[in-house]
């Protein structure tokens, strides 16, 4: 019986968890970490602030949470793409336009490319992509380790190459964000990031 009892509230804590992350998630897309309220967040998610404060330290720990969902969202949309990619090579391609692409819908882009990096420290912001399962950059490394070692790319640091590459598309991401004309920009930064990737062929 004290089983079942452990069991229900386990499955009541963690429903709880992801109605403030959902309810979070818009409300931190819609409004940017300054303008967003956790006594909104609260009541649309219908659970009292004691819930939220037993489940999150405050404001900035269900940012953190928020951002970390926003990251796996972004990582399972390049995946889908990878994995639809004829081979190993258009998987690359289409897993970093992917990521841009993902960067660029609003809901993510004022949670992950606008807030996060003023919102969490350098090291919290690269320590989540870094070691987080199914982020962008552990895809990343996945897919250029398997093209190194299928000689599809130049024998090089895979780690190395993931960082810069990474680096560059997250500035290109914040690009895209401040420019006066995303649609175009997007597609800018994609096919000059293809031709940046295309050096890297054997």
């Amino acid at each position: 019986m004290e089983k079942k009892a452990s069991l229900s509230k386990k499955a009541q804590s963690a429903a709880t968890i992801k109605r403030l992350l959902t309810v979070a998630m818009r409300e931190f897309s819609q409004k940017g970490y300054a303008g967003a309220s956790t006594e909104a967040i609260v009541k649309e998610a219908r659970v009292t602030r004691g819930a939220l404060y037993h489940h999150f330290k405050g404001k900035k720990d269900l940012f953190y949470a928020v951002f970390k969902e926003a990251q796996l969202q972004i990582g399972n949309r390049i995946e889908a793409d990878a994995d639809a990619a004829d081979d190993l090579w258009d998987g690359l391609i289409s897993g970093c336009n992917a990521f841009l692409k993902a960067c660029s819908d609003p809901a993510l882009q004022q949670v992950v490319v606008i807030d996060a990096p003023s919102v969490l420290d350098w090291n919290t912001y690269r320590s989540v992509d870094e070691n987080l399962p199914g982020s962008g950059l552990s895809l990343l490394k996945d897919c250029l380790r398997d093209l190194v070692d299928q000689d599809m790319i130049k024998p090089v640091s895979v780690d190395a190459l993931a960082h810069l590459l990474s680096g560059a598309m997250d500035e290109a991401a914040v690009w895209i964000a401040q420019s006066r004309n995303p649609s175009i920009a997007l597609p800018q930064a994609q096919q000059t990031l293809r031709r940046l990737l295309e050096g890297l062929k054997t």
